[in-house]
């Protein structure tokens, strides 16, 4: 059992209750939410003990149901916590973060056996939303149970797309698995320059970009980018260093995220829950930021990756 296993059975005990909830509730297709919900909790919960093709089969099962329709739930909860202190409601917000990184830095130090392998990063989030959650509590007078289903009917109005980054990701890692990243770096080698440095890093920085805006998700375009322009071209032929080439790139990526209806939960639901008549609003404000940025961002990779 690793370090990160009692994370997984806490948020596969989350989704159960938001499954129970769901075939409780008064929101259409209550068996739809349900199974949608279970079976999130079963893959959480057991995913660790499955063998690979019922794990397999499972995520095609939440695929088949969020693509056949998933309803959405509109929230029951009162807006009476939210009224009570709102102005200091910041601090467990601005807490979570900040608890994050300083764990994150710390507790590699510390030489934890117990963490030993484990995503670090991961264990400083879930500590610092366990420090934030009591101090949220404390300033809105209410009990916990109440911001767990809160929470539910959150995830429930975003439905099947909050999954949206974590199914992408994995994508990325079987397409870096397949060996995507080293096709694209023979295709590319083969109409481009590559050889020639400011080639290189346009290419690299505008297909992060271009392949997020096609999966919807920077992390899944990253090792397929990566492999196929980053590491063979600008670090092995150009000699870029790459701790701020990975970090760019990513930046890069994320650019291509404000441009992209494939970024679901970013672009498309704060649609859906602020009722805008736009569908592409949310997008539209971000192209003056993300063209910009993306642009800078080439710049960044030419003045700082290369000694």
């Amino acid at each position: 059992m690793s370090a990160l296993t009692p994370i997984y059975w806490l948020l596969g005990a989350y989704f159960a209750r938001i499954a129970w909830r769901a075939w409780h509730g008064a929101a259409p297709r209550p068996r739809t939410r349900t199974a949608f919900y279970a079976t999130l909790s079963v893959l959480f919960a057991f995913g660790d003990w499955m063998p690979a093709q019922l794990a397999g089969a499972l995520v095609l099962l939440v695929a088949a149901i969020a693509g056949f329709g998933l309803p959405e739930s509109t929230s029951s909860q009162s807006a009476q916590a939210a009224d009570r202190g709102r102005s200091q409601l910041l601090w467990p917000i601005l807490l979570i973060p900040a608890l994050t990184v300083a764990l994150t830095l710390l507790i590699p130090k510390l030489a934890l056996s117990w963490l030993s392998g484990a995503n670090v990063a991961v264990v400083a989030l879930v500590v610092a939303c366990g420090t934030a959650l009591p101090l949220a509590l404390a300033i809105t007078r209410e009990r916990a149970m109440h911001a767990i289903d809160a929470g539910g009917d959150l995830f429930e109005a975003i439905g099947w797309a909050a999954m949206l980054p974590l199914l992408l990701a994995v994508l990325g890692s079987v397409f870096a698995a397949a060996g995507v990243g080293d096709a694209l770096a023979t295709l590319l080698g083969a109409w481009l320059p590559l050889d020639v440095r400011w080639v290189a890093v346009i290419a690299y920085g505008l297909g992060m970009a271009l392949l997020t805006m096609l999966m919807g998700n920077a992390f899944a375009a990253f090792p397929v980018i990566a492999g196929g322009i980053g590491l063979p071209f600008l670090v092995n032929v150009h000699g870029a260093d790459p701790a701020p080439l990975a970090a760019i790139g990513m930046l890069s990526g994320y650019c291509g995220t404000l441009l992209t209806p494939m970024a679901a939960n970013f672009n498309l639901v704060p649609v859906a829950l602020l009722d805008l008549k736009d569908r592409y609003a949310v997008i539209r404000a971000q192209v003056p930021t993300a063209l910009p940025l993306l642009a800078g961002n080439l710049i960044l990779i030419g003045v700082l990756c290369f000694r």
